[in-house]
C-alpha cells in the first residue's frame, strides 16, 4: 500500500541554532513538545518522546546537521507501522523556516486516526515552538485550566485506609485555592479524586491529561470520594493567574524577595511559642512533625538553586512522579541543624543565596523569552511551598499541643 508525506512548515523569529537547541535538548523539548523525552543528535543516537496521556514513540536519529537539520525514525504507540520525520532549518534575516516532514504514513481506515494524530501533533507543536521562542509563554500552560488544589498526593493502600476510602487508585488532595474551580466545586482536604471530566486521574501524569484535554472556563464533572462516598460535582475549570515576567535579574530578585518575606511571616507567626518538645511530636506514626516539615522545606529551598541553574542550561531533570521524598534527607538536616530555629534559619540563607544568584543572572538570559517566562513561572506563583505546607504545621502543633 503506498504511504504518504505529511509536511508541516511554520517560520519562527529565532535563529536556527536556537530553533535546532529545542529540537536536539531533552529538556528543552519537553518546554513545548512533550512531556518526557530523551534525545542523543548523533546518527544512530537514541529518540524517546512521551506524553501524559499516554502516548509515546521512540526511534533512532539517522541525520543530525547542527543548525540544519534533524531526522529520525518513529514507532509510535498503537500505530500500525514505523514512520520517519525530517526537521529542516533554513534562517533567513533572523528568521527560521521549521519544515516537518513525516514520511511512510500509511493511507486507508487502518491509518485514519494515526494520520489526524500525526497531523494534530505538528500543528500544535509548532505552533507550541512559536510561541515558546517568541514570547516565552508555553500554550499548554496558559491554555490549560487550573483546579485550585493544594498538597496533592498519589492515593496508595495504606493513604486509602486512613482516609476510609474504598478507591484502590486517584489523587488525594491536602486543600484547595481560595476563588479557584475545585474550591466552588464543593472540594475538601482528603478527598480523593478519581477522575475529571471522564478520564481517570490515577496518576499526576493522567491528571495533567485530564487537564489537557480541556480549556480555561469549561465546565467538567469531577468524580470523588469523600470517604466512603462517591461524589460528583460540576466543576468549572480556573484560568491561571500568572504574575509578569521579570525583566532582568535584580526585578527576578527584588519579586522572589518578596514572596520570601510574606511566607516567613506566614512561618514565624505559626511557630511563635513553640517548643522543642512540640515541634519534635508527631501527630501520628505517619505524619511529620514540626521539625520533619522544616527539613523537607530546606532541602526543596536548597534544590531550588540546582534547579534554575539546570533551567538556564537546559539540562534539567525529569521525575517520573513526586513520591520522592528522601527520608535520609531530612533526617541529615535535622541532625545537622536539631533545633527548629536552626531550620528556619538555614531556610532564611537558602533564601539569601536564591535571591543572589537571581541578581547575578546575565541580562542574556531575559533578552531570551522562553528563559525569562520560565523563570517566573517557576519561581513567582503562588502559594509559594512554604505556604503549601502552613496547615500541616498548625495541624502537628495543634496535635503536639492535645496530647
Amino acid at each position: 500500500m503506498a504511504s504518504k508525506t505529511l509536511t508541516f512548515k511554520r517560520t519562527v523569529k529565532a535563529p536556527a541554532e536556537m530553533v535546532f537547541r529545542l529540537w536536539t535538548r531533552t529538556s528543552a523539548l519537553r518546554q513545548w513538545f512533550c512531556d518526557a523525552a530523551q534525545i542523543e543528535p548523533r546518527k544512530g543516537g537514541r529518540v524517546y518522546l512521551a506524553w501524559n496521556g499516554g502516548y509515546y514513540a521512540a526511534g533512532q536519529v539517522t541525520r543530525a546537521d547542527p543548525n540544519k537539520a534533524l531526522a529520525f525514525t518513529w514507532a509510535g504507540q498503537g500505530e500500525p507501522a514505523p514512520t520517519s520525520v525530517k526537521v529542516t532549518l533554513k534562517e533567513k534575516a533572523g528568521a527560521t523556516q521549521v519544515t516537518v516532514a513525516h514520511a511512510g504514513v500509511g493511507a486507508g481506515k487502518a491509518w485514519a486516526a494515526t494520520a489526524q494524530a500525526i497531523a494534530a501533533g505538528w500543528a500544535a507543536g509548532l505552533e507550541n515552538l512559536q510561541s515558546v521562542l517568541e514570547t516565552g509563554e508555553d500554550l499548554r500552560v496558559v491554555r490549560r485550566p487550573m483546579l485550585g488544589i493544594l498538597n496533592m498526593n498519589v492515593l496508595d493502600a495504606a493513604a486509602a485506609q486512613k482516609l476510609g476510602v474504598p478507591a484502590k487508585e486517584g489523587i488525594s488532595i491536602g486543600g484547595t485555592v481560595p476563588g479557584m474551580g475545585a474550591e466552588a466545586a464543593g472540594l475538601q482536604e482528603n478527598d480523593v479524586v478519581i477522575s475529571i471530566g471522564g478520564k481517570k486521574t490515577n496518576t499526576f501524569g493522567k491528571l495533567q491529561a485530564a487537564l489537557a484535554a480541556c480549556r480555561a472556563g469549561d465546565t467538567v464533572p469531577v468524580v470523588f470520594y469523600r470517604g466512603a462516598e462517591k461524589l460528583t460535582r460540576p466543576m468549572t475549570l480556573s484560568r491561571r493567574p500568572l504574575p509578569p515576567v521579570p525583566a532582568d535579574g535584580p526585578a527576578l530578585a527584588e519579586a522572589v524577595r518578596a514572596l520570601h518575606q510574606r511566607e516567613m511571616t506566614g512561618l514565624e507567626a505559626i511557630l511563635q511559642g513553640v517548643s522543642e518538645a512540640e515541634a519534635g511530636r508527631r501527630p501520628g506514626p505517619d505524619a511529620w512533625s514540626i521539625k520533619e516539615v522544616l527539613a523537607h522545606v530546606l532541602s526543596g529551598e536548597r534544590a531550588t538553586l540546582d534547579t534554575v541553574a539546570e533551567m538556564l542550561t537546559d539540562s534539567g531533570r525529569w521525575y517520573d512522579d513526586f513520591d520522592n521524598e528522601p527520608v535520609a534527607l531530612g533526617a541529615g538536616f535535622m541532625a545537622v541543624y536539631p533545633t527548629w530555629p536552626e531550620l528556619v534559619q538555614q531556610i532564611k540563607i537558602a533564601h539569601a543565596q536564591q535571591e543572589a544568584m537571581y541578581v547575578a543572572i546575565p541580562a542574556a538570559v531575559f533578552a531570551q523569552p522562553r528563559l525569562a517566562w520560565q523563570l517566573m513561572f517557576n519561581l513567582l506563583q503562588g502559594p509559594t511551598h512554604i505556604e503549601t505546607h502552613y496547615h500541616q504545621l498548625q495541624a502537628a502543633l495543634a496535635a503536639a499541643r492535645s496530647a
